[in-house]
């Protein structure tokens, strides 16, 4: 059964790489090339003039920047907060703890969307628009950081948590000193899931951004796309550079965010 499975998972692998492999031979070709059959695609000549070109005609490295500065900073608030709320609710006893578990749990039931009008206005009001804050500060509430780290935190025997106690360690001890250590594979993992939902993210810039020097990439490539509309090259090649800083953190975390995905349950 072991050939099939390798066969099956080779097929599948294909399907996938295909458009990949595609995208990349179609980024070096010459502009105004003639294509008649699917092979002339793979043929010579190749070029990267219209990489250097892109790279210095286009806003697309300042449009990178802001995508990576915005997803660093998600990245670490949004695991920082989590961890926290998550530790508060699994081993800092307080009134109503399960009250307060049971609404961060209710927030996996109301989808991003709803909340778009209300969160548009608050931060409208605060003067938040056009602004790198107004583009984190919205993005830090996770409840699914929150509620995977606290089933890690639930996992660490409170006997070890009395002992530190016992030798006169506070609650921001037990938290840095044996908590956080403790439950580094999970923060790991919510960390690349968090910085990929950032990178990836749309309707927020989209809805919180007008000037395009603020642009992020989900928002910046589809202005270039409609100025490239009756050209493949030119859209195959901003595709391409886009890419490349999440191929590399997939290939280089590959372990972690299978794993962050198997322990958070997300599927896309």
């Amino acid at each position: 059964m072991k050939w099939v499975y390798r066969i099956v998972s080779g097929f599948a692998a294909l399907v996938f790489a295909a458009p990949i492999v595609w995208m990349l031979v179609v980024s070096i070709k010459e502009e105004g090339m003639k294509i008649v059959t699917v092979l002339d695609w793979f043929k010579p000549p190749y070029s990267l003039a219209v990489y250097e070109q892109i790279l210095l005609d286009t806003k697309l490295t300042q449009w990178m920047a802001n995508s990576f500065l915005v997803a660093v900073f998600v990245t670490v608030l949004t695991v920082a907060v989590a961890a926290m709320a998550g530790f508060a609710m699994s081993k800092v006893p307080y009134r109503y703890r399960s009250l307060m578990f049971f609404v961060v749990l209710a927030g996996l039931l109301i989808p991003g969307e709803a909340t778009i009008i209300p969160l548009y206005q608050v931060a409208k009001d605060m003067d938040l628009l056009n602004s790198y804050q107004g583009l984190i500060i919205p993005s830090l509430a996770s409840p699914v950081a929150v509620i995977v780290l606290k089933s890690f935190f639930d996992g660490v025997p409170n006997d070890l948590i009395e002992s530190v106690q016992m030798d006169g360690g506070g609650t921001w001890r037990i938290f840095m000193n044996i908590m956080l250590p403790l439950t580094r594979p999970a923060l790991a993992s919510m960390a690349i899931l968090t910085f990929i939902g950032s990178w990836n993210n749309f309707l927020w810039p989209f809805l919180s951004i007008t000037d395009d020097n603020m642009f992020t990439l989900p928002m910046g490539i589809p202005t270039l796309m409609s100025q490239y509309s009756e050209d493949y090259v030119k859209p195959m090649v901003v595709n391409a550079i886009a890419s490349i800083p999440i191929v590399a953190l997939f290939v280089i975390f590959e372990r972690q965010i299978v794993k962050g995905i198997s322990l958070s349950g997300i599927k896309g």
